[in-house]
């Protein structure tokens, strides 16, 4: 009868162990510029840069730095003083129109190539009201975003 119980102790760790990326916490950059690094510290080289409103997933922390990938997939080093758990999307299409309400039937207010951030204001059905930290304000589709 014991074994039963370790049995079910084991498929429920392998359950909650293949569920981790759900609960991965997600968070954005809130400086106006990021440095992402190949570890965790500021002696490690810059392996790119990133602007405000880029989301991430933090995969793991180390002290105050976080590892963590992107919509690409892409991973790396990020120090938390950078990070706030702010609502932010980014474009993963090669050209998404932004438009000055939510539907297909408003203006187009201009588009943007994928790789762009934008924080998240609100949400109507599957569109979203976003702003660019250089001002910029629209209405995205949710299909456009990560």
């Amino acid at each position: 009868m014991r074994w039963k119980n370790y049995l079910a102790v084991g498929v429920a760790l392998a359950i909650l162990a293949s569920s981790v990326d759900c609960l991965a916490e997600r968070l954005a950059v809130i400086s106006p510029v990021g440095n992402v690094r190949s570890g965790p510290n500021g002696n490690y080289a810059v392996l790119w840069q990133v602007e405000k409103y880029y989301p991430i997933e933090i995969i793991r922390r180390t002290g105050p730095w976080c590892y963590f990938k992107d919509f690409e997939g892409d991973e790396g080093w990020i120090h938390d003083s950078l990070l706030g758990d702010v609502a932010t999307v980014i474009t993963k299409r090669d050209a998404c129109n932004v438009r000055s309400g939510p539907g297909i039937r408003f203006d187009l207010l201009f588009t943007v190539e994928k790789g762009v951030p934008f924080k998240v204001l609100g949400n109507e059905g599957d569109w979203l009201h976003v702003v660019h930290t250089d001002g910029d304000k629209g209405w995205i589709h949710r299909s456009l975003v990560w």
